[in-house]
């Protein structure tokens, strides 16, 4: 009986619950395990919401850097699309001025003396600060106090409007200017103007530095001139990138880059200047190019030279004072000198020059041979009517004539186009002192970059021998007078009554 009872099953209101029945009645506890401890729970806890804290400012940063790129970047590709509308104005003017001086070449001698007097008075009434190039505006502009009223003076909205109206007349007129320097300080303004209002207007924090939007917005103005984004990021680097902040903010890169491709994705991949048949590279043209580089280097010294010393430089001393007192009448004379210069060259010097420079680095002779010395007399006369314009392809034209000049000179010579090609660099490098603008500028804008060593080359050489006669840059020369006349009319406004 003992046996049979103990191989019976028991009882199932006396049998021991098993495990999976203790985990499916939480009320029964096992009376031998130790309760939680709270400082383990509130371990936890802390440690929980620090990592909900940290990936919320992550997430926090992640936005805002993505509204700051795409704040700066919309800024940077109006800037691009204003700088192309402003080409396809100045390009109307142009086409205007060679119908009514082809049609009636007398007509040159009443437009340029009375329209550069009209227009230089017009910059003194109106726009003080938009006369010139614009680049020295520019860098004037980095030394003076961040969204300081001086700094506001030398990049604001309003003196770029008058800019972009006063260079299209002058275009009209026949002076001999270009428009994209003009383009770097309305880019420059844009972008401010941009800046400012999204912090104001839209409150939105996020922490534009005024120089990082200058640099920008005039990069990217040149960029968009030229259809060359590439060469806006070494024109900031090299020419406005006196800081750090300006020489390796990503920002102020990708805003460059950004009105450079938006010119591309309008124009197309299409270069400033087609080169209708490539050129030859050949080692044999080593010895022209040096010439090259030698000549543009001198006339390019004396060129920046001339420009930085304005009529006073050229007068003695006794009479330099005139010039600053009747500042109208020099530009009449101005004008009448250009006008001479542009009917002896039969319309040639009127202008950017884009057109006759074309024709040079395609093997197309111009009827006149001394059209490089002439289109330099024309450019530095028209800079002394003190009217807005810059000097950027009428510096290119320049040193193509010259570039044809020595190939006339030099026999056996495969393919002289390389030197128009060279001399076009080389001569922008004495101008402006800036060997890698330059020499980059004129390899993307005629897709040569098969001649990248030539160009760099001579452009090397160039700016070295002009620093020999012109020893500062003429953009930073010309900016110290514009960085004293903003300080001055900044003075002036808080003097009392």
């Amino acid at each position: 009986m003992t046996e049979r009872e103990s191989t019976e099953p028991k009882n199932a209101d006396t049998a021991d619950p098993s495990p999976t029945e203790l985990a499916q009645h939480p009320d029964a506890q096992d009376p031998a395990a130790p309760p939680p401890d709270p400082r383990l729970i509130d371990e936890l806890t802390r440690r929980a919401r620090l990592a909900a804290r940290r990936k919320s400012r992550q997430a926090g940063r992640i936005s805002r850097t993505t509204l700051r790129y795409t704040v700066f970047m919309f800024g940077a590709g109006f800037v691009g699309l204003f700088s192309l509308v402003f080409a396809w104005i100045a390009e109307v003017a142009l086409r205007w001025n060679h119908q009514l001086t082809q049609a009636t070449p007398w007509l040159a001698f009443v437009m340029l003396p009375f329209g550069l007097a009209a227009l230089r008075w017009l910059t003194i009434r109106f726009a003080p600060q938009a006369r010139g190039s614009g680049i020295p505006q520019v860098i004037a502009a980095f030394k003076l106090p961040p969204n300081g009223p001086a700094q506001t003076a030398l990049v604001s909205l309003r003196q770029s409007m008058w800019k972009v109206l006063l260079t299209t007349l002058a275009l009209l007129a026949g002076a001999s200017v270009g428009r994209e320097g003009p383009s770097v300080q309305v880019g420059a303004a844009a972008m401010l103007a941009w800046g400012r209002w999204c912090q104001q207007k839209l409150r939105l924090r996020i922490g534009f530095h005024p120089n990082a939007l200058i640099a920008a917005g005039a990069a990217g103005g040149l960029a968009a001139a030229f259809n060359t984004p590439l060469a806006g990021v070494v024109f900031a680097i090299e020419e406005l990138g006196r800081g750090t902040a300006v020489r390796w903010d990503r920002l102020v890169l990708s805003g460059v880059l950004t009105a450079g491709f938006l010119s591309l994705a309008v124009l197309g991949n299409n270069p400033y200047f087609v080169v209708k048949v490539p050129m030859l590279v050949l080692s044999n043209a080593w010895g022209p190019v040096l010439v090259c580089a030698l000549l543009n280097g001198v006339l390019g010294g004396f060129f920046a030279k001339a420009l930085a010393g304005g009529v006073p430089g050229l007068l003695p001393a006794r009479w330099r004072a005139w010039p600053m007192q009747h500042p109208v009448w020099v530009a009449f004379g101005c004008g009448l000198v250009v006008a001479v210069l542009g009917v002896a060259t039969a319309g040639a010097t009127f202008g950017t020059g884009y057109e006759q420079a074309s024709a040079l680095i395609n093997g197309e002779s111009h009827a006149t041979l001394w059209f490089g010395v002439a289109k330099l007399v024309a450019t530095v006369v028209s800079y002394f009517a003190g009217i807005p314009g810059g000097i950027f392809t009428p510096a290119l034209a320049i040193g193509a004539g010259i570039g044809e000049n020595v190939a006339q000179f030099v026999t056996g010579m495969a393919e002289p186009r390389v030197l128009a090609l060279v001399s076009m660099a080389a001569f922008l490098a004495a101008a402006t002192q800036a060997p890698v603008t330059a020499s980059v500028i004129v390899m993307e804008m005629t897709r040569t970059q098969d001649l990248t060593v030539f160009l760099l080359a001579a452009s090397l050489l160039a700016s070295f021998i002009s620093r020999q006669f012109s020893p500062h840059p003429f953009y930073h020369q010309v900016s110290h007078g514009f960085r004293r006349e903003a300080l001055a009319l900044v003075l002036v406004r808080k003097a009392p009554a």
